[in-house]
């Protein structure tokens, strides 16, 4: 009986020791350079005109707006 006992003891461990050993690990690091973010954007004059139109007539609309 006491030699069963210690084989299932040593077979726990044995498993233990197995699963710890086989985790994922997960590191999270800062990037060593920095983060670029390009942004090519072109706005054409008219489009401007435009809204600046219309946020005129918006105003004179509402004037309790603002």
């Amino acid at each position: 009986m006491r030699r069963s006992y210690h084989i299932n003891f040593v077979s726990v461990v044995a498993a233990l020791m197995l699963m710890t050993a086989c985790t994922p690990t997960v590191k999270v690091e800062a990037p060593t350079e920095p983060i670029t973010i390009n942004l090519n954007i072109k706005l054409d004059a008219d489009v401007r005109v435009k809204l600046e139109e219309q946020a005129k007539e918006d105003i004179e609309s509402n004037p309790d707006v603002f």
